[in-house]
């Protein structure tokens, strides 16, 4: 039994892959429906995110490469975005 099995080979940034949905409250602000939901793969995060959006004010769903054990993130990628949504930061 050799020790190298164990070492993982470089691989890509694991992508992280949200959906996010948001209504409005009494005073018209937008806010955050649920706390974002964490998908497996982007079209899941699409399916999810139409299949919701006429529940409300705005739906999105992103995905961004992200290592959160070193803290680094790529660039976020908007996958599907419908209705208002408030600017991504």
């Amino acid at each position: 039994m050799s020790g190298t099995g164990n070492i993982l080979p470089q691989q890509k940034m694991p992508k992280l892959i949200v959906v996010a949905a948001f209504n409005r409250d009494e005073e018209g602000d937008l806010k955050p429906a649920f706390e974002p939901r964490q998908m497996q793969s982007e079209d899941a995060a699409r399916r999810l995110a139409k299949t919701i959006e006429s529940e409300h004010a705005g739906v999105i769903a992103w995905s961004r490469e992200a290592n959160p054990a070193i803290g680094e993130y790529g660039e976020p990628t908007i996958l599907y975005r419908a209705g208002e949504v408030p600017d991504m930061e």
